[in-house]
């Protein structure tokens, strides 16, 4: 299975490059990146100043989940004010970058890295809203335990997509990722159950992945969710749920920049892999189709009628 890259492959060579002793040259291009995300890169004042700028659906939400204290710890010299269209921008002067090659490269990291560091906002108050109420907890037993540390935390939205959301809740002992997705074919939720399969299927078969998180899918609301305000309902049944358990081993302070990451390309791991499928699937019945017919194409009887030539070059049929 392919592993989708965390930062944006675009931003990430185009920095590089200029980064790295290129000529400076004027920039003006449009990137798109997964869930409808949309970046620009420009040099408005001058070709030696590159201005970033993001646009993201659900980055009002970020905000309230402290996305600009994320931002801010990522990019605090560079941040300038939005560019008109755009939810937030960062300008980068070449004139004024780090003297050291390793500086220079954790930059481009970081701004290639935009995306991902913006939508970590949620998951890392989560997992800090873990530790409190997991701190919390420990003081009591569980039947003396409060209300506040049995329920968790509160359930927080992100609508990322047009008719999709990420639903993230803490508790004391585990954080819960709900995925919403929309199959809009019934075949594609049927390779999703069979891809989905295969996690709980590998988490019991192999010993190194028993430490996996836990993942669930079903078709109806899950617990979790019951009586938030918003949650959209298909009447055709095209929304499902996928919901991942995170345990405390996946929440400490080694693993948590990474579980955020590889959890946040979930959604577009996942539909790639079932339009993969798909495509493989029709790779395979077209070259079984060429196969049948060549196949037809040897059983087909030769001409009856054959015509020889005497050995004056006269032409003569024979009825076979």
């Amino acid at each position: 299975m392919l592993l989708l890259d965390y930062q944006n492959v675009l931003i990430q060579s185009l920095l590089t490059e200029r980064f790295l002793g290129g000529s400076p040259v004027s920039i003006d291009q449009v990137v798109s990146d997964f869930d409808g995300v949309t970046f620009h890169l420009s040099t408005p004042e001058s070709k030696t100043k590159i201005l970033i700028s993001i646009a993201l659906k659900c980055f009002r939400e970020l905000v309230t989940y402290g996305a600009q204290d994320v931002l801010e710890r990522e990019y605090g010299p560079y941040i300038v004010s939005p560019e008109p269209g755009y939810d937030f921008s960062v300008q980068i002067d070449l004139d004024d970058l780090p003297t050291e090659t390793e500086a220079k490269e954790d930059l481009v990291r970081r701004l290639s890295l935009l995306k991902r560091n913006v939508m970590a906002a949620p998951f890392e108050r989560a997992f800090d809203e873990f530790a409190t109420l997991s701190e919390a907890a420990s003081r009591y037993t569980s039947e003396l335990a409060p209300q506040g540390a049995k329920e968790g935390g509160e359930v927080m939205a992100i609508h990322y997509r047009e008719e999709e959301a990420i639903y993230i809740k803490a508790s004391h002992d585990r954080v819960t990722v709900i995925f919403s997705t929309i199959f809009r074919e019934e075949t594609d939720r049927i390779f999703g159950k069979v891809f989905l399969q295969e996690f709980v299927d590998a988490r019991r078969r192999v010993l190194t992945l028993q430490n996996a998180p836990q993942v669930l899918f079903r078709n109806d609301t899950p617990l979790e969710l019951e009586g938030i305000p918003g949650l959209k309902t298909s009447g055709d049944d095209k929304i499902s749920y996928v919901t991942f358990v995170l345990f405390p081993r996946h929440l400490t302070l080694q693993r948590r920049y990474d579980n955020i990451s590889h959890i946040q390309t979930f959604r577009d791991y996942f539909h790639y892999h079932i339009k993969a499928s798909k495509a493989y699937i029709h790779t395979r019945m077209r070259k079984r189709t060429a196969d049948f017919l060549q196949v037809l194409n040897r059983a087909r009887t030769e001409n009856e009628e054959r015509e020889r030539k005497t050995a004056s070059g006269r032409t003569f049929r024979v009825q076979g």
